[in-house]
């Protein structure tokens, strides 16, 4: 009887040798999106290059935007217009004009809120409602020119 003790605890020994190698594995397979740095770590010349960069300047919204929301621009996109950020209250929307119209590219809400809908496009215009206990949030954009910029709600 005591030899087949031995040999019990020996096997769990092993089950949980194994197990635990291949958890580890796993962790190392996923590797950084749980607990790594977004994009990588960094070297010194690449933040000095960063910092040496101008960044881009952020605007006000402008010609009847929703009181709720401001943007700043991004950068040029792939495509033919501007890429631009918008935020209010209930979270953040990218969008940017091309051949089709206005497109969001992106969005999310704030902490506390959540996405209640969405017009990605694209379209003549595009929205995103966020939703939360503080209220709606509602965020509208059309291209004027070849430039994304948040319009009031009809």
């Amino acid at each position: 009887m005591g030899s087949r003790s031995i040999l019990i605890a020996a096997g769990w020994v092993a089950t949980v040798a194994v197990a635990t190698l291949i958890g580890l594995g796993a962790i190392r397979l996923v590797g950084e999106s749980i607990t790594g740095t977004p994009g990588g770590v960094r070297d010194e010349a690449e933040i000095e290059r960063a910092l040496a960069s101008p960044e881009p300047a952020a605007t006000g919204a402008t010609g009847g935007a929703s009181p709720d929301a401001s943007a700043g621009t991004v950068a040029p996109s792939s495509s033919s217009g501007m890429r631009r950020v918008f935020a209010t209250d209930g979270g953040t929307a990218v969008a940017e004009c091309g051949a089709g119209g206005v497109r969001l590219v992106s969005w999310a809400p704030a902490q506390g809120y959540r996405v209640r809908d969405v017009d990605r496009g694209p379209d003549d215009d595009v929205e995103v409602t966020f939703e939360g206990s503080a209220g709606e949030h509602e965020l509208k954009v059309r291209c004027i020119g070849a430039e994304p910029v948040a319009v009031a709600d009809d």
